[in-house]
């Protein structure tokens, strides 16, 4: 297994599990995570031995955002006429963006297991999540708006779509803190455990689940729903009568009508 920096990735029973490592910085975003997220998604992708993926951290907060080192700089950087400063800051941007795309481009489910503060950055990232949970101590904050800046990484695209836009609107106005329960009732997170070491019991616990399904059938789950936020009920239909023309002659199908009749559970090819 490659080592990282900034993660720390471990594979059992289909399982990647997916750990960003810096506590004692918070977990915040420096250049190495940004880089090294793109890389582990893709080889998470490219790995049919992997089937679902844990997202969690390291220490007592899943992250405090993005490193104000690297920040500053980016800062360093600027001093140009405002063309070139404008063409440096689109770039960056553009490149972070990509590294949580990464995520939600993933063909593989993505379990988010969030503890403590999970601010700025980090709501960018678990916006692109197929799945959150939480611990009972886990506060969400869109602190953008409180460093002068509007989220530009996912958060005001993906998160409407998981809370709603009235609730996404407040959030993002006023920055302010949204402890476990609100976030469960508000639908930012499927459910609330009473401390970590429960929180990532409990997600592991789903997360077998589904690894023991047809990889396929979960991958083209997956795809339905992701094609399905920007399409038509007509052309998801479409689209799914033709996916299922080829998928249905995988040998998954058969598996499963066989276990099912002799009531066993069913063993899936990765």
């Amino acid at each position: 297994m490659t080592e990282y920096r900034a993660f720390k990735v471990e594979l059992t029973d289909n399982i990647a599990h997916v750990q960003i490592n810096r506590p004692e910085k918070l977990n915040a975003m420096n250049a190495d995570f940004w880089q090294e997220i793109r890389d582990i998604f893709q080889w998470v992708d490219d790995t049919d031995a992997v089937r679902v993926v844990v997202l969690s951290a390291a220490g007592k907060h899943f992250s405090a955002g993005i490193d104000l080192a690297l920040l500053a700089q980016l800062a360093g950087q600027m001093g140009k006429d405002v063309g070139r400063n404008a063409r440096l800051l689109r770039r960056t941007i553009l490149g972070l963006q990509a590294s949580f795309n990464a995520v939600d481009n993933c063909r593989k489910p993505v379990l988010a297991a969030i503890q403590g503060y999970c601010l700025g950055g980090a709501i960018d990232l678990v916006s692109a999540c197929d799945m959150r949970y939480c611990s009972a101590d886990a506060q969400f904050s869109i602190k953008e708006i409180d460093m002068g800046m509007a989220a530009d990484v996912g958060t005001l695209q993906r998160l409407p779509r998981i809370i709603g836009d009235g609730v996404m609107r407040e959030m993002a106005y006023t920055g302010r803190n949204v402890a476990a329960a609100e976030a469960q009732r508000i639908g930012l997170v499927n459910r609330v455990f009473d401390d970590q070491a429960a929180l990532l019991d409990g997600v592991f616990a789903l997360a077998a689940q589904i690894a023991q399904k047809s990889p396929i059938a979960v991958g083209g789950t997956k795809q339905m729903l992701n094609y399905m936020r920007d399409h038509r009920i007509d052309d998801g239909l479409e689209y799914i009568a033709t996916w299922n023309a080829a998928m249905l002659q995988s040998e998954d199908l058969r598996v499963a009508i066989a276990a099912h009749m002799s009531k066993q559970k069913p063993t899936f090819a990765d």
